[in-house]
Formats: C-alpha cells, structure tokens, sequence
C-alpha cells in the first residue's frame, strides 16, 4: 500500500470540520477532540482514498478489517477517560489509528492484533509517525496477562461476551470499555473494577464492529 505522508493545509482543514462535526454529535472532551484534530487520519489510507479519510466513516484496510469510524473512535476514547500515564490495553490494533488516538492522551499503550498483515503494517506506519506503542501478535482475546494489571482496556471488534480474562486484568479501580452483542450489533460496555471480584457494569450506545476472533470470544 503506498500511504500519503504529506499533511498540509487541505488535510488540518479537513480534521478541523471533523472535529467540529464530532463536538456537533456529542463528543465533549476537549483533549480527545484535540486527540482526533491532531493524528493524520489519511496516513492510514491509500492516496487514491484520500477523500474518505475525513468522512465521519468507518472504511475498509484489508484483512475483513476496517478502520473504525471517527465517532466511535472519539465516543470509546471519550469513556476510557484517559489520564497522562495511565497504563492502557488496546484489543485489536487494527490500522493503529485508535493507538495514536490513546498515544495522543498520553497513555501508555500496549496494543495487540492478531492479523499479521495489520500488525506489520502498524508497526512501519506508527514509528514513521512518531508514535510509539507497545506492540504485541496474538490473539488479544486473552488480553495481554504477562504485562498487566492495567488501568484502562480498550476493545475495539465487537464480541460475544466479556472474556473474564481480560477483568482480571484491569486493575482495582480499572476500567474496561468493551462493545458486546451478536455479529449484527453491539452495545458499548463499561466495565468499572470495584473490588477483587466485584465489577460495575453500564451498558450504552449501540455499534457495529468488526468481531473480536479468538479463543475467549467467536
């Protein structure tokens, strides 16, 4: 894939009405508005799709694999509540578009994708970028055991259930922001641990994700 890594004044005015457009359909926090205003979301495109980088839409990226819609990216970023430092657990790098958002509210990111063409892939773009995660091949189903607990964990494909091994990996006080349903649709779910085996649980929005594949979900 021949990517675009040239961002003039035609790509931040584009990004400038994304923001806009995603402040018009709810998206309060400043700093992940900042987060979406920032990242070159065309980088992750072939040029000959340069126009649909700034749509607020999801798009294809190969692999059955699509990079996620600006919305839900900045409604999951929005609920995770970031804090500078926080250790955070990405389920599904994908394009990397999403760890850059994360990278951006200055977490520190560990992020895992089980396609290997994605994961090559993200691993060229992101460091040319200048964005510097954690990354990890597997199936992130299981989450990442050998480097938790973490703060806050982010699954972005839709699953079946939550995989419980992924809550013992969250840390007291943690938060998981995971969407659940059939292969159709999901709700957005927040997982708040509360106690060693207690956890809060607000179920929200409804989404269409790409599933999460693995031994702990289809």
């Amino acid at each position: 894939m021949a990517y675009k890594f040239i961002d003039n004044y035609r790509e931040k005015g584009a990004r400038k009405k994304l923001v806009k457009h995603l402040e018009s359909r709810g998206i309060q926090d400043k700093r992940v508005l900042e987060a979406i205003g920032k990242v070159p979301r065309h980088f992750f495109f072939d040029e000959t799709f340069w126009n649909q980088a700034y749509k607020d839409i999801a798009f294809p990226i190969g692999d059955g694999q699509t990079i996620s819609q600006p919305y839900t990216v900045a409604y999951q970023s929005e609920l995770l509540h970031v804090k500078e430092g926080d250790k955070v657990l990405e389920i599904g790098t994908g394009s990397g578009y999403q760890t850059c958002i994360l990278l951006e509210l200055g977490a520190d990111v560990y992020t895992i994708e089980r396609q290997k063409n994605l994961y090559e892939r993200a691993i060229q773009v992101l460091p040319y970028m200048g964005y510097r995660p954690k990354f990890f091949l597997g199936d992130g189903s299981k989450g990442i055991p050998e480097h938790a607990p973490y703060d806050k964990i982010i699954v972005t494909a839709g699953a079946p259930f939550v995989p419980d091994m992924m809550l013992r990996q969250l840390k007291l006080g943690g938060l998981l922001v995971i969407p659940v349903g059939d292969e159709k649709s999901q709700k957005m779910v927040t997982i708040l641990r509360v106690g060693e085996n207690e956890f809060e649980r607000i179920e929200l929005d409804t989404f269409r994700f790409v599933p999460l594949v693995g031994d702990k979900a289809w």
